[in-house]
C-alpha cells in the first residue's frame, strides 16, 4: 500500500508562487493537513530558507516552529542540498553539522538529502550527521536524461546512498522527464537489487506524471509526492485529489478527503486574495517540449525574467535550444540547483552576446573548477580552457561556524545559534536581514525583538 507525502508547503509554492507564501499562510495550511492523514508533509528546504531571509524578510527558523507547533500527527520533512545544504556552494562540515542538528532540534523528522551533480562525496557525510541526529534520511538521486544517466547509473548510485546510511532512496524527477517504462525499470531493479523501499517524486511539466506514478506503483513504489490542487500540476506535483481517486483502495492509504478540500479552498482563497501576482495557472499548463530542453518550472521562470530584464524575450526559443549543447559540453548536469540556474544564466549569456562563452557567470569557472564537485561525465577540454581563461580569482572563502559566530556576536548583543548559522549561510542577505531587525532599534528594543524571535 502506497503512502503518500505532501508537499504542497514547500515545492508546490516554491514551483508555482515563486516560494513565496508567507509563514503564516503556511503554518494556517498546516494545521488543516496534518489530519488529513499523509505520511509525510515537506515543509522546508530548498528554496524556502533564502526566501525568507531575502524576500520575505522573516526569520527562516520561525517557519518551521511555527509549522510544528500546529502539526501534531504528522511527520515533517525537509529538502537539503547535501553540503550545499539550503544554499547555493559548500559549506564547511561543522556548519553543515550544525544546520542539521538545529534542524531536527526544531521540528524535522526526515531529511531527503541530494547532489546536484549526484556526488557521493557531497552527500555522504551530510547523511552520516543527519543519520546520527535519529531522523530518517531519504538519499535523492537527481533524475535527468543523458547517455551517461541510464538505469544501471542509477541502481548503482542508489547503493552507494545505502551504504553512505541511507534509509530509503528518493528518485527526485525534478523536470517531470520521467516516463512510465523507465520509472517501472528502475524502480523494479532497485527494489529486487538492493531490497529497499523506493519514495518517488515527479512534476507534471510534460504531463507524465500521473502515469509514471501508476507505473511506480504497480513496480512496488512505497512512497509518492503530491500536493494539493490548486498549488499543483504544471511545473508542480500531481493533485492529490485526481491521484487518490485514480488509485485503487487497495493501494492508497486512507486519506480524509474532507480536510483535502477544506485546505484546498483555503489555499484557492490566498492565492485570490495574496498571491494573484504571482500565481499564473499557465505554469499549471504540461508543455511536452521540456521533454527536449529537461528545463525545470523555476528554471523556466527565472529564464523569462533575465531575459524580460534585457528586453529579449523574442530569443527564448534560442536559449532553450543552447541548454542542451552546453550540458552536453559541461559533462551533462542534471538541472538542478545550482546547475539549473548556472546552466540557465550561461545560455542566456551565450545567446545574447553573440558568442558563445565571451562572457561567463562565475559560478560556472567554479564549476569547471570542481569546486562543485565531480561532473558525470568529463567536461570538453576546449571549452573548460575557454571558460577557465582570464580568470585569476580566488574562490570565495565559506566561513567557519567560529568565524561566523564571532561576527554575529559584534552585530547582536546575543544571537541565537540559528542566527549564526543563517548568517554562515548567506552573509550579504543574513546581515541586511538582522540589522533591519534589530540594529536600527535602540539597544532595549533589540533585546527585546530578539527574545520575541526565540519565542517563534
Amino acid at each position: 500500500m502506497v503512502k503518500i507525502i505532501d508537499t504542497t508547503l514547500r515545492d508546490a509554492h516554491q514551483s508555482l508562487i515563486a516560494t513565496r507564501l508567507s509563514q503564516d499562510d503556511a503554518r494556517d495550511i498546516a494545521e488543516i493537513i496534518d489530519r488529513a492523514g499523509f505520511y509525510s508533509l515537506e515543509v522546508w528546504g530548498g528554496a524556502t530558507f533564502d526566501v525568507d531571509v531575502r524576500y520575505l524578510k522573516e526569520d527562516p527558523w520561525s517557519r518551521l516552529k511555527k509549522i510544528r507547533e500546529v502539526v501534531k500527527k504528522t511527520k515533517l520533512q525537509m529538502l537539503l542540498r547535501g553540503r550545499n545544504l539550503v544554499g547555493y556552494r559548500k559549506y564547511p562540515i561543522d556548519v553543515s553539522k550544525a544546520f542539521i542538528e538545529k534542524a531536527y532540534e526544531n521540528g524535522i523528522d526526515i531529511f531527503r538529502i541530494f547532489d546536484a551533480l549526484n556526488d557521493i562525496d557531497n552527500i555522504a557525510e551530510v547523511i552520516k550527521i543527519a543519520k546520527r541526529t535519529g531522523a530518517i534520511v531519504q538519499g535523492a538521486l537527481s533524475y535527468t536524461i543523458s547517455p551517461i544517466h541510464t538505469v544501471d547509473y542509477y541502481v548503482k548510485l542508489a547503493e552507494s546512498y545505502l551504504e553512505a546510511g541511507a534509509d530509503l532512496i528518493t528518485i527526485k524527477d525534478m523536470a517531470g522527464l520521467l516516463d512510465p517504462s523507465t520509472a517501472r525499470s528502475l524502480i523494479s531493479r532497485i527494489k529486487k537489487e538492493l531490497k529497499v523501499k523506493v519514495n518517488i517524486h515527479t512534476h507534471d511539466s510534460c504531463g507524465l506524471s500521473v502515469a509514471t506514478y501508476l507505473a511506480s506503483i504497480e513496480a512496488g513504489a512505497d512512497f509518492i509526492d503530491t500536493s494539493i490542487y490548486p498549488l499543483a500540476f504544471g511545473t508542480a506535483q500531481p493533485a492529490i485529489q485526481t491521484v487518490y481517486n485514480i488509485l485503487l483502495k487497495k493501494d492508497r492509504k486512507k486519506l480524509k478527503m474532507s480536510e483535502i478540500e477544506k485546505a484546498s479552498r483555503h489555499i484557492d482563497s490566498l492565492l485570490k486574495k495574496r498571491y494573484s501576482q504571482l500565481y499564473n495557472p499557465k505554469l499549471q499548463v504540461p508543455d511536452p517540449r521540456a521533454m527536449i530542453h529537461q528545463i525545470p518550472g523555476g528554471m523556466l521562470s527565472n529564464m523569462i525574467a533575465q531575459l524580460n530584464e534585457l528586453q529579449a524575450l523574442d530569443r527564448l526559443e534560442e536559449v532553450l535550444m543552447e541548454i542542451p549543447k552546453i550540458r552536453k559540453e559541461l559533462g551533462w548536469p542534471p538541472l538542478v540547483t545550482p546547475m539549473s540556474q548556472i546552466v540557465g544564466a550561461q545560455a542566456v549569456l551565450n545567446v545574447i552576446s553573440g558568442e558563445r562563452y565571451s562572457i561567463v557567470v562565475k559560478e560556472l569557472v567554479d564549476y569547471v573548477k570542481g569546486l562543485y564537485g565531480k561532473p558525470p561525465a568529463p567536461i570538453d577540454k576546449n571549452v573548460a580552457e575557454i571558460i577557465l581563461a582570464g580568470d585569476g580569482g580566488l574562490p570565495e572563502k565559506s566561513l567557519s561556524l567560529i568565524e561566523c559566530r564571532e561576527y554575529m556576536k559584534k552585530l547582536l548583543n546575543d544571537p541565537r545559534e540559528e542566527d549564526v548559522i543563517t548568517f554562515c549561510l548567506f552573509p550579504k542577505e543574513a546581515e541586511a536581514f538582522f540589522k533591519e531587525k534589530f540594529v536600527s532599534v535602540s539597544p532595549i528594543s533589540q533585546l527585546s525583538a530578539q527574545k520575541q524571535l526565540e519565542k517563534q
